[in-house]
């Protein structure tokens, strides 16, 4: 980490040694706050539109009011890039209740915390986007929508963290969720899907977070001519796929070859895959996928003090 790296916290840029929140905070207390994965490529941050729109959404699901309209959090986002100098970053804001007491009632806490946070980010899975991740099904099942909606993006995230503590302890890549009923949910972090005699198939959203990148990866395959199709799977039926690969923000996307012990397809990433890998990355690329960091159609954008 550079010593002058900027974080922006409620209203201002400070070094990163200096952002600190209060221990009262009802985001580090009780995990009471929602946040967005973003990534920048070359420039630009892409699908940042989206990704805003749906720290909104998880905010109010949680009755949380954000102090800043759409325009002017994505300007803080770009401004965020703009200070550390990145033109290919992970990005990520963060909304917390705010300062209150011991208590659970969010009623005590006046205002919310602000953070938003841009890093260098490269390969999350590094030269095995060759080789193929090894997954494991984890026993911790995904949120019930019943008690809290996997499509709340909050900053309580233990339920994921309980599957990946499965994940590490079996020595896997990543971990497959089910839901209460059995079905295939998604990954600890990534969403998941399963191509098989050439249809793509991937879970409905319902019991899953509804992923930025997931949704590209459904536009550019349906762009490819490819059938996409949302229905419930089962475990066998990833177990019978020709080719599974996962998708998220830091993912992007990332072949499996391996579930549970059993070989998927022939042991190396699919066909389809690797065509919908090469396609994401390019689409990444380009600048109508996000909105520009620089230049003039950044100078386009509203300014934030």
């Amino acid at each position: 980490m550079t010593s002058d790296h900027k974080v922006f916290l409620n209203g201002t840029f400070v070094p990163e040694s200096q952002a600190t929140i209060s221990v009262y905070d009802h985001g580090f207390l009780y995990g009471d706050g929602v946040f967005e994965g973003i990534r920048a490529y070359n420039g630009h941050v892409f699908k940042l539109k989206e990704h805003v729109d749906r720290l909104f959404e998880s905010a109010k699901a949680i009755a949380l009011t954000i102090p800043y309209t759409k325009a002017e959090v994505i300007e803080l986002i770009l401004e965020s890039c703009r200070q550390n100098n990145l033109r290919n970053a992970y990005i990520r804001p963060i909304i917390a209740r705010g300062r209150g007491d011991l208590g659970l009632d969010p009623r005590k806490c006046k205002d919310p915390t602000i953070v938003i946070i841009a890093r260098e980010f490269g390969a999350l899975y590094g030269d095995k986007y060759e080789r193929g991740l090894k997954l494991v099904t984890v026993s911790t099942r995904r949120n019930s929508i019943q008690c809290l909606s996997p499509n709340i993006k909050s900053l309580n995230y233990l339920n994921n963290i309980l599957g990946r503590i499965e994940v590490n302890a079996q020595g896997a890549d990543e971990g497959i969720m089910l839901d209460v009923n059995g079905f295939v949910a998604e990954a600890t972090a990534d969403n998941i899907f399963l191509v098989k005699d050439r249809a793509i198939v991937t879970p409905p959203t319902a019991t899953s977070l509804k992923g930025i990148t997931r949704q590209a990866v459904v536009d550019l395959a349906r762009t490819e001519g490819f059938e996409v199709r949302e229905e419930m799977i089962t475990l066998f039926d990833v177990y019978a796929a020709d080719e599974v690969f996962i998708t998220g923000t830091a993912a992007e996307i990332a072949p499996c070859v391996e579930v549970d012990g059993r070989v998927i397809g022939d042991h190396h990433p699919g066909p389809v895959t690797k065509r919908l890998m090469a396609s994401f990355h390019k689409y990444a690329q380009l600048p109508t996928s996000g909105i520009a960091i620089y230049g003039e159609e950044a100078a386009s954008t509203v300014r934030v003090a």
